[in-house]
């Protein structure tokens, strides 16, 4: 049975769900497409803490599903802007954390992880699936990937 780890940047998919379609993503589904027939070594769903109870039962949801969440702060800055992407965590953990997996499933359109997808394909002979909203994934990162599957009607409430 072959191996998979799932990697889902929440934060990215969900702008990018509510910018493209006005909807959200369907973590169940994902979840369903992602792993049938393939045994589930990791997966990890990486979020922003506001520390809001919404955002708590939502975190539990993921849990429920099957996720392990991790968690970063919020920062405000004094200019206000704000800061709270996952992309080091992100790599470090397909790096280190999917040792185990023939497939490492990504769900981000965010050009910065195609060097990541790169070196998971080349130097650690890795399959990469990458899940994104079309009109907003990289184009890089995509042709990156051994396969880009689109966020579209399928994986949408």
């Amino acid at each position: 049975m072959e191996k998979v780890a799932l990697l889902v940047d929440v934060q990215n998919v969900y702008y990018t769900a509510r910018q493209a379609y006005r909807r959200n993503f369907d973590y169940n589904r994902f979840w369903a497409l992602a792993t049938h027939g393939r045994e589930v070594v990791a997966a990890f769903a990486y979020a922003i803490d506001r520390g809001d109870s919404k955002q708590r039962e939502f975190q539990n949801i993921l849990r429920a599903i099957g996720f392990e969440v991790k968690l970063k702060p919020f920062i405000q800055r004094a200019d206000g802007s704000a800061k709270g992407d996952w992309d080091v965590g992100i790599t470090i953990d397909a790096l280190e954390q999917t040792k185990d997996a023939d497939v490492v499933v990504l769900v981000s359109g965010d050009g910065d992880f195609e060097p990541l997808v790169q070196t998971l394909r080349k130097n650690h002979h890795k399959s990469v699936e990458l899940y994104g909203v079309p009109s907003l994934t990289a184009a890089a990162v995509a042709h990156a990937a051994n396969s880009f599957i689109a966020i579209d009607e399928q994986l949408l409430l």
